[in-house]
């Protein structure tokens, strides 16, 4: 009977060292922005390093976060906030426009409005599954609302060469919409 007390003591012991030794990324190895920014841009091509980090890190809410997840999270509402201000702007200027006398022009406006709608809830739908852990599902969806920026640039081709009222928007859109994807899929 003596012999089992010490045998339980070194096998919590065991159990408890093991634990200790599995790295946790939210508390023992935090990931900071640099380093996120860097894994997404070697394994995504559509990710820029300079251009995440210069995104990521100005926001407060970067500081808050303190793994890959964290980070994703941050990323996709970045992308959500990009294409609702994509789509204000697309509807600001359309109010401004006189498209009565152009429909293909509204035409393209309400293409660029369905498409940017469209992709700010896929993105909802995406951080809802993300915070849930359902990795997979969000980045799908995150990858499916890639399509709203290609979809609104191919609206306005052969239209005169800068054109398209909100080639800016777009392409921070894309370009943060590529972090999201990069983030979750290193959060998988």
């Amino acid at each position: 009977m003596r012999f089992t007390a010490p045998v339980c003591i070194l096998v919590g012991l065991a159990v408890a060292f093991q634990a200790a030794a599995q790295p946790e990324e939210s508390c023992a190895n935090p990931v900071t922005v640099s380093q996120a920014c860097k894994g997404a841009s070697d394994t995504h091509h559509g990710v820029d390093y300079d251009h995440c980090v210069r995104s990521l890190s100005p926001d407060p809410r970067s500081g808050e976060a303190v793994g890959i997840h964290d980070l994703a999270v941050l990323a996709t509402k970045l992308a959500i906030e990009h294409a609702e201000s994509t789509e204000s702007k697309i509807s600001d200027l359309a109010e401004l426009e006189d498209m009565e006398s152009d429909p293909k022009k509204r035409a393209r406006y309400e293409h660029c409005l369905e498409q940017y709608g469209g992709a700010a809830d896929q993105l909802r739908d995406a951080l809802d599954n993300l915070q849930a852990g359902v990795y997979g599902r969000a980045l799908e969806l995150i990858m499916a609302s890639l399509g709203a920026s290609q979809s609104c640039e191919n609206a306005w081709q052969g239209v005169e060469k800068g054109s398209m009222p909100v080639a800016a928007h777009d392409r921070e859109y894309d370009r943060m919409t590529h972090i999201a994807v990069g983030f979750t899929h290193a959060a998988a």
